[in-house]
């Protein structure tokens, strides 16, 4: 880990320069003019210490500016030296540069056209209208509860995705939950507890708890029902989430190391200060697809009746359905399901895992939209769709395709001022984002980046009603997969209703349906067996 005195070795390289350079001038060795560059950059030096605007500078006095002197003439230099602005490195430079305007309130509008090749196969667009409408941003909400649920919570369209305490620092979950505040959106703890940072706001709260039970377990790791009860039943709670799998690494689990569990981490998590921190890779509060239900809806009564749902990364497809007859079997059906794509971001997960395990969303979003359809249970689950999810249209492609809501992670993150170095698992973070070293994340201001959070979130749900608009539609419930088209070669453009299968309400059950491959994974499923 850089010391904080290798961040500032040009800093006070310039310093002792100027230093010895006024004793020499003084002392008539030196001139006055040889010490004036070093004064300039000492002086440079102390206010990038002393300013909150950004964190980088902070971190690393005056050799900061370095990235932001590469930056302003990276568009001339780009071609020879860095990526395209559409080349993905997991995102976009165009991406990143939306986000950072819409962040701090700046017009994100571009000029002179789009880079996109619009006769690229894959290219896809939404169809506009002749009429456009205006839509409020305001009203992009949504209303999670089922029939079983005492307590729905109205949400907004946008709210931000799992991330833990320990994988964020203390100043970034505070700047987020004082956004989501601000915003009346909600932020979700991610599996490793509920801190009190995540409540010193009193935003919306979506509690989140995976395979460690981390904030609700017994001294055994397993799961504890009062524990759990005392944290869902806050007020700034409004929803309680079972991870089954992520993303990135799905069916994988991990351990924190005890040298970074801690004492806020340790009290947050339940478990023991300094000792390895164990996330296995599969539950021990229930088995099999029954079992997973009945622990929801044991959840949803611990909670005093509020909306209760789980997340998964699609797998075996079997498996889904068998939750889904499993719905059928016990009578009881999650307020909601998450499902997040394994494009998805996290701290750390081995390459493979990243590249080539799980479903990608729009996929997987598919399949669970699908099942529950064909099951006559779409009604009553509302679903959120979450991985790489980013810009007003990447929000409104995946409601064509069956979300009703949208988590993100890392735009949150870029909110916040993260410039994509990839050092999440190293705790160097130079922004103080991904790290607990205390003077690191030290340099991300609270208020600043909290209301950049807000300015994000505020900014992307008007790109959606702009978009929705424009299409002519008052509303996401008017948003289908007609209305979604892609290239698929040179002279031919298909909407989303020819290039995937959507199942008709209760097709499963009735028999109507003609789609085999949906049939055969029904007939497969069990209601009380994964296998």
């Amino acid at each position: 880990m850089i010391s904080l005195f290798q961040r500032h070795l040009v800093f006070l390289l310039c310093l002792g320069l100027s230093v010895a350079g006024s004793l020499g001038a003084y002392y008539d060795y030196l001139s006055f003019g040889w010490m004036l560059p070093f004064a300039v950059l000492t002086l440079l030096g102390i206010y990038d210490i002393v300013q909150s605007k950004h964190a980088v500078l902070k971190n690393y006095p005056i050799t900061g500016h370095i990235r932001f002197l590469l930056e302003a003439i990276r568009p001339e230099l780009r071609q020879y030296f860095w990526e395209a602005d559409h080349e993905e490195v997991p995102y976009s430079r165009s991406a990143r540069s939306m986000v950072y305007r819409r962040a701090r309130g700046i017009n994100a509008d571009k000029s002179f056209g789009t880079l996109d090749n619009l006769y690229d196969e894959a290219h896809e667009f939404i169809s506009h209208s002749i009429e456009p409408v205006k839509v409020d941003p305001k009203s992009l909400r949504i209303t999670i509860g089922g029939p079983a649920c005492t307590q729905p919570y109205s949400a907004s369209l946008l709210n931000i995705s799992a991330m833990s305490f320990g994988a964020l620092s203390a100043n970034a979950i505070r700047a987020l939950g004082r956004g989501a505040k601000a915003g009346n959106f909600a932020l979700d703890t991610g599996e490793g507890g509920m801190s009190r940072y995540h409540q010193e706001n009193g935003n919306d709260t979506i509690f989140e708890i995976g395979t460690g039970y981390f904030g609700c377990r017994k001294n055994d790791g397993t799961f504890d029902p009062e524990k759990f009860a005392a944290q869902a039943k806050k007020p700034n709670v409004k929803m309680t989430l079972l991870k089954l799998s992520q993303g990135a690494k799905p069916s994988k689990g991990g351990m924190l190391p005890g040298a970074k569990v801690s004492k806020e981490i340790a009290e947050a998590r339940g478990v023991p200060q300094g000792q390895d921190c164990i996330s296995p890779s599969k539950h021990s509060a229930f088995s099999g697809p029954d079992g997973l239900i009945n622990f929801l809806q044991q959840m949803r009564e611990l909670s005093g009746g509020k909306p209760v749902g789980f997340k998964l990364c699609v797998g075996h497809l079997v498996e889904v359905a068998a939750l889904v007859k499993a719905m059928l079997h016990t009578g009881i059906t999650p307020d909601f399901i998450v499902v997040d794509g394994s494009e998805g971001g996290t701290g750390a997960a081995p390459e493979e895992f990243s590249d080539h395990m799980g479903m990608p969303l729009r996929d997987g979003l598919v399949v669970v939209h699908n099942l529950l359809r064909g099951a006559g249970l779409r009604d009553k689950v509302k679903i959120i769709a979450s991985g790489k999810i980013i810009s007003g249209f990447d929000i409104v492609r995946v409601l064509s395709l069956g979300a009703d809501g949208i988590n993100i992670a890392r735009g949150f993150m870029f909110a916040l001022g993260c410039i994509g170095s990839q050092t999440c698992h190293l705790g160097t973070c130079p922004v103080g984002i991904t790290t607990q070293d205390p003077i690191r994340q030290k340099a991300l201001n609270v208020k600043n980046k909290g209301e950049m959070v807000f300015n994000f979130h505020k900014n992307t749900l008007i790109s959606v009603a702009d978009i929705l608009g424009a299409a002519g539609m008052a509303s996401t419930e008017e948003l289908s997969p007609a209305r979604m088209m892609r290239r698929v070669s040179d002279t031919r453009i298909m909407n989303y209703t020819s290039l995937y299968h959507f199942l008709l309400e209760g097709e499963l059950l009735s028999g109507r349906g003609t789609n085999a491959e949906y049939r055969t994974l029904w007939d497969l499923a069990k209601h009380d067996s994964f296998h």
